[in-house]
């Protein structure tokens, strides 16, 4: 009788380990997989947004109104929708200005989502970007800026544009 209620305490205590855990580990093929799985998100970093992908893995292609020479590109984008974190220091090429020529923004929404390298109270000082596919909120602290979007179709892009993005 009580080998079961070991078993099952045991399998409980490796399950909460790992959902506290896992999160908080350094990027790798096992966390990644976890991550994608369970908590229904994934995340990368590249050196410069150069450096990210301009196809192929959609999660992590970056609106254009991103600075190429932006250094230290973190992204975390949700697998089951839009949602998207993105984190990076600006290079010598300065951030321009906000623009969204296809109507009046949303009324801009907190993230969706959180990650650890995340400032919880970057919805107070946020601008809306619109220039893609999809409305951005932006927000820059010196030379870091912080840009989240929850999936809100930008004004004046078509449905069928924002689908391709996924």
């Amino acid at each position: 009788m009580k080998r079961p209620l070991v078993i099952a305490l045991a399998t409980v205590g490796v399950i909460a380990t790992a959902a506290v855990a896992l999160p908080n580990l350094p990027p790798n093929p096992l966390t990644d997989a976890v991550n994608a799985q369970l908590f229904n998100n994934k995340e990368k970093t590249f050196a410069t947004a150069a450096d990210a992908p301009k196809k192929g893995d959609l999660a992590f292609v970056l609106p254009d109104w991103i600075p190429q020479d932006a250094k230290k590109v973190k992204v975390k984008a949700h697998t089951t929708g839009d949602a998207k974190l993105i984190r990076f220091t600006l290079g010598q090429t300065p951030l321009s200005a906000p623009q969204c020529a296809g109507g009046a923004p949303k009324q801009p929404d907190a993230p969706r989502m959180g990650a650890k390298w995340w400032p919880k109270d970057a919805g107070r000082e946020a601008r809306t970007e619109c220039r893609g596919r999809y409305q951005y909120q932006v927000v820059v602290r010196g030379g870091k800026v912080y840009a989240w979007t929850n999936g809100t179709v930008s004004p004046g892009a078509t449905m069928t544009e924002a689908s391709v993005t996924r």
